[in-house]
């Protein structure tokens, strides 16, 4: 039985499983995941993501699934988990019955994003490389957590010594007035008992005021390890996160957990509540007691104002955009966003205190500092539709502080015109959301404030590989996201970068990233002569500029293969069976010296909508081979008939007028039968039987059989010896698709 991604996951080591735990929370479970694994991976969901109809099928088939769940721990008497099913199909009912669509697109990019993880699992247990790398985050990470852990100790500790203060501070009080009523009752003490009380009060009183310095040193050596441990958690693992977020959106690995960082935060934020309270409490033993060189009085201002800055900018840098804006129908590319079409995006404060439940109300803005960019002319300006104020509220799966919006819409200010003088087009055009919320606690008043990642805002789905071209141009080359001009002056990528990103477009969508050789050939198309270097690529050349001798440019050649591949050739593609990007040169060497038949998969250089083709070595490896490579099929022909089918049934029509398959080995040795059989359509029975009785006659059954004439190979035949055809035969040929392309052939039963 074939193992399930699931089962998978559930082997990976506790840095892996962490993040697939951030992959699930209140609106889709992690325990429906558990109890549906092997139906859950079997559907079509991110078809299903675009096809309301599709989606709201498997919404109720999801259902379903789960009353029969409910049906095996009744059997079993669990009324624990049988309570637990029940609410999960409340609770999706309730966030999915009108929004089936948003379901299938949160399940699909969950299902992805395991793939991901396994797919990294992977590649961490078969390379060594970036070991170091990864020891030494360790390191930090493990240093860091020592350092909290330590802020958490010390605050417990000043906790104790503030409680000794006070009862040695009660215990003088006490004695002093005691010696005061003694003192005024005539004939209670000799002079000499009345100094010794005197002498062990002022004793008393020394201690007092070593142990009030006391405590304000180490209230002042506890901020100043907060502020250490907070700097280092704000200025680099928090910018490492955000750098990982914006690695994850543009399809690289998804290690972009938040639990850890939210564990941090929180330490943090409860360490420093605390001593909030403590200087409250130090400043009562003062009003109850004090004196000219009192070190609470001297220090109370200081201590309060830091304690109160580190804890406001805790608070505000905790507040982080955790999902970027994204569309639905879309779930791969995030950040690129059409009007009129709804998308969502999810906000998380990283402090995780139980007092903020329900008390922040996030608002929506876009683009709030477009008066900065009122100097560039030509920008476009929207309006948000939907609800657009969120209460964040503790999700119950992870106990984080959340809000997600789920219905957001934009549409342009048409009363806004936009000109011609804009030195971008509308897919350089980079927006953004703003996020908006105050907490009140106490008297204490803190604006918070976020922003999403740069997005691009189309107007039309063609767009769409336009605009991803310059999310991952950004997001490659820069980490500051307020920097919306971004394209004004857009700076050149190393080959080395984006190679990295071009294989990850790849391994996104599939299981399977770009090999050396293939980002090699690439190279080539981008570099040029400078092939081999890591040689600087401009904005331009990657997306604008028309390729060689082409009249596309390359990004959209590698869109369209990518579209290609995703809806006529996964299973191939994931299989390793095309070879894909090669050079003709490079096609030629693989080629020679294998035994006729052999052939390969590439794709066409010349198709800007992406087609792939087969080419084939004939005659003996001894000698100088011949090569045929077959016209390109496009989607057009791939959606008729199978890769493997065409492959199955392709004929070249030699001198003798006796059709042939030349196609016997993938390369490089592999029987055409064992690396594509699985594959290969099944026959179907005819949809109208024949009834020669009735006088009625069924279709007969067809068969699209990919054929080519070529010039003759062998010595055997000259040049120019084509295949005779008789006029019919050549009408019906040419009939069908193009010349020289498919043929009709069919096998009638009597």
């Amino acid at each position: 039985m074939r193992m399930s991604q699931w089962y998978k996951l559930q082997q990976l080591d506790a840095k892996f499983l962490e993040q697939v735990h951030q992959l699930y929370d209140d609106s889709f479970p992690m325990e429906i995941r558990q109890y549906l694994a092997m139906w859950l991976e079997a559907q079509d969901w991110e078809h299903a993501a675009i096809d309301y109809a599709q989606a709201t099928m498997l919404f109720q088939n999801l259902l379903s699934q789960l009353d029969d769940q409910y049906s095996r721990f009744t059997q079993e008497n669990n009324f624990l988990l049988q309570h637990n099913i029940r609410k999960s199909k409340r609770n999706l009912q309730t966030t999915f019955d009108e929004d089936p669509l948003y379901m299938a697109m949160m399940i699909s990019r969950c299902l992805s994003d395991e793939r991901k993880i396994l797919s990294a699992a992977k590649a961490a247990d078969k390379m060594q490389v970036g070991t170091t790398q990864n020891s030494v985050t360790l390191v930090r990470q493990k240093e860091l957590d020592g350092k909290v852990i330590k802020v958490k100790d010390m605050v417990t500790e000043i906790e104790q010594f503030i409680k000794n203060l006070e009862d040695a501070q009660d215990e003088y009080d006490f004695k002093f007035k005691t010696l005061q009523v003694r003192e005024h009752e005539a004939n209670s003490m000799t002079a000499e008992e009345s100094m010794k009380e005197k002498m062990q009060l002022h004793t008393m009183y020394l201690q007092l005021d070593i142990m009030r310095q006391e405590v304000v040193n180490k209230i002042t050596l506890l901020l100043n390890r907060t502020e250490q441990a907070q700097n280092a958690l704000i200025n680099e693992d928090l910018v490492d996160w955000k750098r990982r977020q914006q690695i994850a959106c543009i399809g690289g690995p998804p290690n972009t957990c938040l639990d850890q960082l939210q564990k941090w935060f929180t330490t943090i934020a409860e360490s420093l509540q605390q001593v909030r309270q403590q200087l409250k409490k130090l400043e009562e033993l003062e009003q109850k007691y004090t004196y000219d060189t009192d070190p609470l009085t001297q220090h109370k201002r200081t201590l309060h104002d830091r304690t109160l800055g580190l804890f406001k900018q805790l608070i505000q840098c905790s507040f982080v955009v955790e999902r970027q804006p994204c569309m639905p129908t879309h779930p791969q590319r995030p950040l690129v966003l059409k009007t009129g079409v709804q998308f969502t995006v999810k906000l998380r404060l990283l402090v995780k205190l139980q007092e903020l439940n329900y008390k922040l109300k996030v608002q929506v803005v876009f683009d709030k500092d477009v008066n900065e960019r009122n100097t560039v002319k030509g920008f476009r300006k929207f309006n948000i539709l939907g609800t657009n104020s969120k209460v964040m509220t503790m999700e119950e799966s992870n106990g984080s502080l959340s809000a997600e919006f789920r219905h957001l819409q934009l549409k342009e200010q048409k009363n806004v015109c936009r000109t011609n003088e804009g030195p971008l087009i509308v897919t350089e055009e980079l927006h953004a959301l703003c996020f908006e919320t105050t907490l009140e606690q106490g008297g204490l008043i803190i604006d918070l404030e976020t922003a999403s990642l740069p997005i691009v805002v189309i107007s039309n789905v063609s767009q769409l590989p336009s605009g991803w071209a310059s999310i991952l141009w950004y997001n490659m080359l820069s980490s500051e996201p307020k920097n919306l001009s971004f394209f004004l002056n857009p700076p050149c990528a190393r080959w080395s970068q984006l190679s990295e990103v071009l294989s990850w477009q790849f391994s996104s969508m599939t299981k399977r990233g770009l090999n050396a050789d293939q980002l090699n050939m690439l190279g080539e198309k981008l570099l040029g002569a400078n092939a081999g270097t890591d040689e600087g690529i401009s904005w331009g050349r990657f997306c604008k500029e028309n390729m060689n001798d082409k009249n596309f440019p390359f990004w959209l050649w590698i869109e369209g293969i990518l579209e290609l591949i995703k809806k006529h050739l996964l299973c191939l593609w994931n299989d390793g069976s095309i070879v894909g990007f090669i050079s003709k040169e490079r096609e030629r060497a693989l080629l020679k010296g294998k035994e006729s038949g052999t052939f390969l998969l590439r794709f066409s250089e010349s198709s800007r909508d992406g087609a792939i083709t087969f080419t084939w070595v004939e005659g003996p490896p001894e000698i100088e081979p011949y090569y045929h490579s077959v016209e390109p099929y496009t989607k057009k022909e791939l959606g008729a008939i199978t890769l493997p089918d065409i492959i199955r049934s392709y004929k070249v029509m030699a001198a003798e007028n006796i059709p042939e398959n030349p196609l016997k080995f993938l390369y490089p040795d592999i029987p055409k039968d064992h690396a594509f059989g699985k594959y290969y359509s099944r026959p179907k029975e005819s949809s109208e039987p024949m009834d020669v009785d009735n006088g009625r006659v069924g279709y007969i059954k067809t068969e699209l059989i990919s054929v080519s004439e070529v010039h003759a190979s062998s010595k055997l035949h000259t040049p120019d010896a084509l295949l005779p055809m008789s006029p019919e035969e050549f009408d019906e040929f040419s009939r069908v698709v193009n010349p020289a392309e498919f043929m009709m052939y069919s096998d009638c039963e009597p």
